[in-house]
């Protein structure tokens, strides 16, 4: 069996997070000072204080996206508990612009990491209609699937992560 050479599939995102699905529209992911966000990245957590600007590709305005970013690895990655901790979540996102123009159901938490190498996932979703919810009642335990089941959100479109560990962690391993 061939080994995937896909980074959502190695860094474990495809599993822990999501069911494996084809990327069809473009999503750039950039924090002040930092370079653009890629698969696999180390940005420190003094890095990603602010939110970032996030902008989506597709055709027709009248297209809609939700955004989730998600910690898997919550509190620790060797003790999960708090699988996924939801750090954002904005919906009716129009193609084509930035997740400004969207709607912020979850505001913004920068992740802090305490203890091992955490992922930072986002995931963008298709919306059929444009939608209305009210925000999970805690950020801890969040599960993306059921969230995108609950909404009838089609397969994600584009997901990426990044790595984040406490700012004076020594560790080169995920697990702790």
């Amino acid at each position: 069996m061939p080994r995937s050479t896909d980074p959502l599939v190695i860094g474990g995102v495809i599993g822990d997070v999501l069911e494996p699905f084809t990327s069809s529209v473009s999503m750039g992911i950039v924090y002040n000072n930092c370079p653009q966000v890629i698969n696999c990245c180390e940005l420190k957590p003094s890095k990603i204080l602010n939110r970032p600007r996030i902008e989506i590709g597709g055709d027709d305005l009248r297209t809609f996206y939700t955004l989730v970013m998600v910690d898997p690895d919550a509190p620790s990655p060797g003790n999960p508990t708090q699988r996924e901790y939801l750090h954002w979540l904005i919906t009716n996102i129009p193609a084509t612009t930035g997740a400004n123009f969207g709607e912020e159901i979850v505001s913004y938490e920068s992740p802090r990491p305490i203890v091992g190498i955490h992922r930072i996932v986002f995931v963008l979703f298709r919306q059929l209609p444009r939608l209305t919810l009210q925000p999970p009642g805690w950020r801890q335990n969040f599960n993306t699937r059921d969230f995108a089941e609950i909404y009838n959100l089609e397969l994600p479109v584009a997901a990426m992560y990044f790595n984040c560990k406490r700012e004076n962690d020594q560790s080169s391993g995920r697990r702790r």
